[in-house]
């Protein structure tokens, strides 16, 4: 495994989660790393974890955050190398129940969002060789009732993938995504707003889905956008990397 010294990241939704969990593995093998998000605590206690994180409180869905995020990792370090769009959004919702507020809301964060972050970094990704890994999920491909927007947002997310990475193959920037499956996180709760009765539902649905046998864990995921980004793996864009403990299946 090769080293990041001295390379530079942003990653999106870096207060908690997989996002927490891919900034520390980064720092930890020698990169410096932006994290971003809307709860300035969460923030603040994730880039306190580690001496080379850094906090920046940014909505991730907002083209002006957006442009804002760039510039504040050029100001603090003069360079990018890795973008990992992590931040996501969701709302379930049965078809009859579905309101454009909620499609807008999801789509932002989990489509366009990653879309203008992706332009606004590409500059600096060119120079540096860099790379882009965006965060799929197991249900951009494995249909839930109930979970359409989400999916679909998903489901988008992976064909910009492909996309870019034929668009910027020749210009030395490399595009992946990792598409995780059920990961023990505050995103039930905090992003899709279930009570803990339905999360524990939830959970025990899912392991019984789940052929190995448990739900994952942040780390589990991290490690394969840790290694997605590596320049190790230049020879790697494209690809859709399924993390999900065969939940797919």
């Amino acid at each position: 495994m090769t080293t990041f010294e001295g390379r530079v990241a942003i990653v999106t939704g870096g207060g908690a989660g997989i996002g927490q969990a891919a900034a520390r593995q980064l720092a930890d093998k020698g990169a410096y790393v932006l994290i971003t998000g809307r709860r300035p605590e969460a923030v603040a206690a994730a880039a306190a974890a580690h001496p080379s994180i850094e906090g920046f409180v940014a909505d991730a869905a907002r083209p002006e955050a957006i442009e804002a995020t760039v510039r504040e990792v050029l100001r603090r370090w003069g360079r990018l190398d890795i973008v990992v769009n992590n931040a996501g959004a969701g709302q379930p919702a049965a078809l009859e129940e579905v309101s454009a507020e909620s499609l807008q809301a999801i789509f932002s964060t989990n489509v366009f969002g990653p879309t203008l972050l992706a332009k606004a970094a590409l500059p600096e990704l060119r120079k540096a060789g860099g790379a882009i890994v965006n965060l799929s999920s197991t249900l951009a491909r494995k249909p839930v009732p109930g979970f359409s927007a989400y999916s679909a947002s998903k489901a988008a997310l992976e064909q910009l993938t492909r996309s870019w990475a034929l668009e910027l193959a020749a210009q030395g920037v490399r595009v992946n995504a990792v598409a995780s499956g059920p990961v023990e996180s505050d995103f039930l709760r905090e992003r899709m707003g279930f009570s803990d009765d339905e999360i524990t539902a939830i959970k025990t649905k899912e392991v019984e889905m789940i052929p190995l046998g448990r739900r994952g864990v942040p780390d589990d995921v991290a490690r394969w956008v840790v290694a997605l980004a590596d320049p190790a793996a230049d020879w790697v864009t494209g690809q859709i990397i399924g993390v999900d403990g065969g939940f797919g299946l």
